[in-house]
């Protein structure tokens, strides 16, 4: 009998990607003319994997987080990998958001993706491993047709495959 196949289903964020995207933000704000005088700032701690962006109106902080999706976008970091939680008031009038860095796939969305791999009533097996999937087959085929129908569907993180074998 042929040896089984399997690849790997993880969400996993590039952090220096990540660290270089944040030096560029800093940068910009120090020499962009509408941020450069607004007192705005922003934070990365790679410890807790947060951004922080301290600014003195929403709609400042709004800007600041739109120039780091862009320097994201272009370091190839999915912005499904971040999430921003609501703006909250910080002292002086002014506003702190702080990002969150999602790492590794929770146990609810890989549940979800488990069930998603058995309504294809395909001869593949999907094991959840901490935070990834192990899908194991003995058809190459049908692990394909897995990884493209993982990729066509939404589940709100960045989904990479790795240890195709």
């Amino acid at each position: 009998m042929a040896k089984d196949s399997s690849f790997d289903v993880v969400s996993t964020v590039d952090m220096q990607e990540v660290d270089n995207a944040y030096q560029q933000t800093a940068r910009e704000l120090t020499q962009r003319y509408d941020l450069k005088s607004s007192g705005a700032t922003i934070e990365l701690s790679k410890a807790d994997a947060t951004i922080t962006v301290l600014a003195p109106a929403d709609f400042v902080a709004r800007q600041v987080i739109d120039v780091l999706n862009g320097r994201l976008v272009k370091r190839g970091v999915d912005l499904k990998s971040l999430s921003w939680d609501a703006p909250q008031a910080a002292s002086g009038g002014s506003v702190r958001v702080v990002g969150h860095v999602v790492q590794g796939i929770d146990k609810e969305c890989a549940k979800r993706i488990s069930k998603d791999i058995r309504d294809l009533k395909l001869k593949v097996k999907a094991t959840i491993d901490d935070d990834k999937l192990r899908v194991t087959s003995a058809s190459k085929d049908a692990l394909q047709e897995v990884i493209s129908h993982l990729r066509a569907a939404d589940y709100g993180i960045p989904l990479q495959f790795t240890n195709y074998r």
